[in-house]
Parts: structure tokens; C-alpha cells; sequence
């Protein structure tokens, strides 16, 4: 797996939620797209193509592991975050109010959760 990836992913999902923070304390909705908007738009793209290549280096790796972990539970850490970012966007583009970024804070804290996990099996700790 790529070493620096994880901590790149976790700072980036953390910005993420910080920046919906902003969305909701300044009372913006995520549509209609503004340039606040469209800012925190692009953050979940960046971490969602993050989160292939992550996703792509880690089956990768699990290909070519020579000793035994949790498989499916180490996939299922690899796909988890693939779906609820854009499943978090999709959510919080149909809600017109305040609190559509509230559904981009929750997806956003759960990456590094599900990332931090991913090293705990990685390493052998599951």
C-alpha cells in the first residue's frame, strides 16, 4: 500500500468536513452551486479519487500478501468510503437547507474511522 496515502486522505476528509462546518454556520445549502459550494464540491472529488487509488493500491497489495489477514473485512474497508462519499454528496444535494452539509460532515468523519481500521487489519491488529 502507499504509505503517505492514508495520512493524505485523512487530513483531506477532515478539511472536507471543516469546510461543510463553514456551509452550515454561514447558512448555505450545497445547491444551488455557489463558489463556497463548488469548493467543498472539489474537495470530495480529490478525496474521492483518493480513495480509488487507495482502494486499487490495497486489492493490489492483498494480491501479493505472503501472510493472513481479515480478506473480506480489509476489502470491505477498501470499498466502504468508494460508496458513502458520493452516496454523502448525492444525499446532500437533494436537501435544500442548512443541514445538507451535515450529511457531508458525517460521511466526511467517517473516512478516517474506516481508514484507521484499514491500517489496524493491514498491520495484523484485527
Amino acid at each position: 500500500m502507499i504509505d503517505v496515502l492514508p495520512t493524505v486522505l485523512t487530513v483531506l476528509a477532515l478539511v472536507g468536513a471543516a469546510y461543510a462546518g463553514l456551509l452550515i454556520a454561514l447558512n448555505k445549502a450545497l445547491l444551488p452551486l455557489t463558489n463556497l459550494s463548488k469548493g467543498l464540491l472539489g474537495i470530495m472529488a480529490v478525496l474521492e479519487l483518493g480513495l480509488l487509488v487507495q482502494a486499487v493500491a490495497g486489492f493490489a497489495a492483498l494480491a501479493g500478501l505472503d501472510r493472513e489477514i481479515q480478506t473480506f473485512s480489509f476489502a470491505g474497508y477498501l470499498l466502504g468510503p468508494l460508496v458513502i462519499v458520493p452516496v454523502g454528496v448525492a444525499w446532500s444535494a437533494g436537501e435544500r437547507t442548512r443541514w445538507s452539509a451535515g450529511v457531508l460532515i458525517v460521511a466526511c468523519l467517517s473516512v478516517p474511522v474506516m481508514i484507521l481500521r484499514l491500517g489496524q487489519i493491514w498491520a495484523g491488529h484485527a
